[in-house]
């Protein structure tokens, strides 16, 4: 159901049991899937696939050109998966054609009110991002991460599956999977033990992680720690995450315990 009110592209691919609100705004080149809810005044523009099952609240702003000076009008993407909530305000943008061309949002995420998603980032799915915090260009956020209210993360920053960080924590280093990071310059508290045992991770393979732990954050030589890890932590599936996750790319820094120093 369209309302009369709603201005869309005749172009525009739009299921028909999507709902578009009084006054939103659809461009020639968005797609938006079965019953994806569009409520009032909400601007979809770009080159923007929208899937299934998703929630478009109002004054969000989605597809607009990215805030980035090199980028030239170039054809790009945004693509967003289904059954996300996209709270009032929220800003998301395509990718450029320096970054990949791609801005990518997996299922099942929830963007509060007047987060912001830049160009070039990647999310992943089941990921919580509170208000107003905004994801600098290129970032990846993998699957189950929460991040808490007025945080900021750095452009090219990555942040490991079921990571959480703290509010109003400014992120300028990687964290790794099962993560606790806070700060006004983030540093590692710890890991989110919780959210392993409420996601049913055997015992075994958590108390293997903590010990783990131990070992690759015992100095500041994170590359040396890892070599002297033995066999049996490296069977371990966490700890391989972890392990992958440090050594994927080098070029990046790792928040550590040591970063707050």
């Amino acid at each position: 159901m369209i309302h009369k009110t709603a201005i869309v592209d005749g172009k525009a691919k739009v299921s028909s049991s999507a709902q578009i609100g009084a006054f939103s705004v659809i461009g020639p080149d968005v797609e938006i899937g079965d019953n994806t809810i569009v409520h009032s005044q909400v601007n979809i523009s770009g080159n923007t696939k929208i899937g299934n099952y998703n929630q478009i609240y109002p004054f969000a702003a989605i597809g607009n050109d990215p805030q980035d000076l090199k980028y030239n009008g170039e054809q790009t993407k945004l693509i967003i998966g289904n059954n996300n909530k996209i709270r009032e305000y929220v800003t998301i943008h395509p990718g450029t054609e320096g970054g990949g061309g791609l801005t990518k949002i997996g299922d099942n995420c929830l963007f509060m009110i007047s987060s912001h998603i830049a160009h070039d980032c990647n999310v992943g799915s089941n990921v919580i991002i509170a208000n107003n915090v905004p994801l600098g260009g290129h970032v990846t956020i993998e699957d189950n991460v929460v991040i808490g209210g007025n945080s900021a993360v750095q452009q090219f920053t990555r942040i490991g599956q079921m990571a959480m960080i703290g509010g109003m924590t400014g992120v300028l280093h990687d964290v790794i999977p099962y993560g606790l990071s806070i700060g006004n310059r983030n540093y590692l508290q710890g890991l989110n033990l919780i959210g392993l045992r409420r996601a049913n991770f055997e015992n075994k393979d958590i108390l293997g992680l903590t010990e783990a732990y131990k070992e690759i954050f015992a100095t500041k030589n994170l590359r040396e720690n890892l070599s002297k890890l033995n066999g049996d932590f490296k069977e371990n599936p966490l700890v391989k995450n972890v392990i992958e996750f440090i050594t994927k790319d080098k070029k990046r820094s790792i928040c550590t315990p040591f970063s707050k120093e």
